[in-house]
């Protein structure tokens, strides 16, 4: 439920805020593995999540670009 629902924000914004999100979670994730290596990371599923989010993100940002190219050639 939770991930229909992130999907469904994400589906709301503009490139440029997909842009920032995916800088913020690189930054997360850069920070959770570092957490990881050093031994503090506490919520290890939270790695997996921000992985998943990440990928959620590429793929609807492809998937914009791809319909924005649609709607030029038309």
């Amino acid at each position: 439920m939770k991930q229909r629902q992130r999907l469904s924000d994400l589906k709301v914004m503009s490139n440029d805020q997909l842009e920032q999100e995916l800088l913020n979670l690189k930054k997360e994730q850069f920070n959770l593995r570092f957490q990881r290596a050093t031994g503090q990371l506490e919520n290890t599923a939270r790695v997996r999540t921000v992985r998943r989010d990440i990928a959620r993100i590429k793929s609807l940002s492809a998937q914009k670009r791809r319909e924005g190219a649609k709607l030029k050639q038309e």
